[in-house]
């Protein structure tokens, strides 16, 4: 036992990373000791997993559960949270499920990793790809940009890749794998997922105990922390068999779909088009882009469509002239530049800059990006499919006002009003308090 702690001792603390959510659990009610109509092969046993495997090796039984699951109390009060007040939510989570799971489940098995783990993003997210805590962790895996960056994710003005559904699972298996060989534990991994490892492995030395149990005993991690574990076993042990808890399963199409490659910035609504789809499907397969173009720093650039309309897209594309075809340039204004000045040096129009970036007025403020078609003029490409709002979703997130924030400030950075912002958050008064979170609804391209 004293090597294990000498080990954590000198261990490097390189994984000591901010967590991805704040704020802890809703209050749970008294648990049922009971789980009526779940089938005995899926009850979780009182005892860890790990404990068992010899039983399940010997009967050649296949186990119900490949991450050490516990029945305790505190398991059961998120299974009765989750089987009322949170049953809405929870019914949501599963049916977006549907869409995800299959092909996460496959990444985890390349990684040679327990498939269980997809569990993880349905409590960090609920599977929503475009998913926001108020304190920027984004997607299905909630990371944080930092934690992002060092998994390869790739995180700038044009794409943000923590939304992109199979890029950041595996990103979130390996970060998974590496919290698990520095711990040796799932539980202990899990916690450090949502805690950063380094606070776990303060609260291992602290309580001279590699269980999560004594963990969540003490007072060396935060009440988030110490529910994340039961809240990840409540939610697996219900979506492995939600029947068995009243839920209903309803189906949607799995996430399939074909892949081109775009050798220059193109326009998504030009694409769909080509690929004779929606723009919302086009978002859809590819929530990584945070603008209507494919980034411009790529040279090959690949891209989803739906599944069948690769071939439609390629002889509607190799039809369109190269004139009909816009590139992009992203310009930052400066002290004095007007529309009317970057129209004529981009050889655009007022009317394109005004109308592409949603500008009230020819007015621009210095130091603001905008996104300039580059070599258009009068008998330039079909507009028509550059509506100006035409495809925007709208995201609620919550939002955490810093010191000194107002909420004109607030406004003027989010580019909405106070009578918006007022409107989103009932009873509110003209002053916000640093610290307190309110309610912002934005477009997902400038999430």
């Amino acid at each position: 036992m004293r090597k294990k702690f000498l080990f954590f001792l000198i261990v490097t603390i390189f994984f000591d990373l901010p967590a991805r959510q704040a704020g802890a659990d809703p209050t749970l009610p008294t648990p049922s000791l009971t789980t009526p109509g779940v089938p005995s092969q899926l009850k979780p046993p009182s005892e860890d997993l790990a404990q068992l495997e010899e039983v399940y090796e010997d009967t050649g039984d296949v186990k119900p559960y490949n991450i050490p699951m516990v029945l305790n109390d505190s398991v059961e009060n998120h299974l009765e949270y989750f089987k009322t007040r949170g049953r809405e939510a929870f019914q949501r989570w599963l049916d977006r499920s549907e869409r995800y799971i299959p092909v996460m489940k496959d990444i985890f098995r390349e990684k040679n990793l327990p498939e269980d783990l997809v569990y993880v993003a349905m409590i960090e997210s609920g599977f929503n790809p475009y998913a926001v805590s108020w304190a920027k962790a984004v997607g299905p895996w909630q990371f944080m940009p930092a934690t992002g960056k060092m998994y390869g994710l790739k995180i700038d003005w044009w794409i943000d890749e923590r939304k992109d559904p199979i890029k950041s699972t595996k990103a979130a298996a390996e970060h998974l794998k590496d919290l698990h060989n520095l711990f040796a534990s799932w539980p202990l991994a899990l916690a450090s997922y949502n805690a950063g490892a380094g606070k776990v492995q303060r609260a291992v030395l602290r309580t001279r105990s590699d269980d999560f149990w004594d963990l969540k005993a003490s007072r060396y991690i935060r009440k988030e922390t110490k529910n994340y574990v039961p809240k990840y076993m409540a939610a697996t042990i219900i979506a492995k068999n939600p029947e068995a808890y009243g839920f209903t399963i309803n189906r949607h199409d799995p996430f399939l779909f074909d892949e081109i490659v775009i050798e220059e910035s193109t326009d998504l609504r030009l694409i769909a088009r080509c690929a004779n789809c929606t723009y919302e499907e086009i978002k859809e397969l590819n929530p990584e882009i945070r603008r209507w173009i494919t980034p411009p720093h790529f040279e090959r650039y690949i891209l989803r469509l739906p599944a069948g309309k690769k071939e439609t897209f390629r002889q509607n594309y190799a039809a369109i002239p190269i004139e009909q075809k816009i590139t992009w340039e992203r310009h930052e204004v400066n002290r004095g530049e007007t529309l009317a000045g970057l129209a004529k040096q981009y050889n655009t129009t007022v009317e394109a800059i005004r109308d592409i970036n949603r500008l009230k007025r020819n007015s621009v403020t210095p130091g603001k990006h905008l996104l300039i078609p580059k070599d258009i003029n009068a008998k330039s490409p079909d507009w028509d499919y550059l509506t100006p709002g035409q495809g925007l979703r709208q995201q609620q997130i919550l939002y955490r006002v810093r010191r000194g924030e107002t909420l004109t400030r607030i406004a003027q950075k989010h580019d909405v009003t106070v009578a918006d912002i007022k409107g989103w958050n009932k009873g509110i008064g003209s002053r916000v308090r640093a610290g307190q979170k309110i309610k912002l609804v934005v477009d997902i391209d400038q999430i």
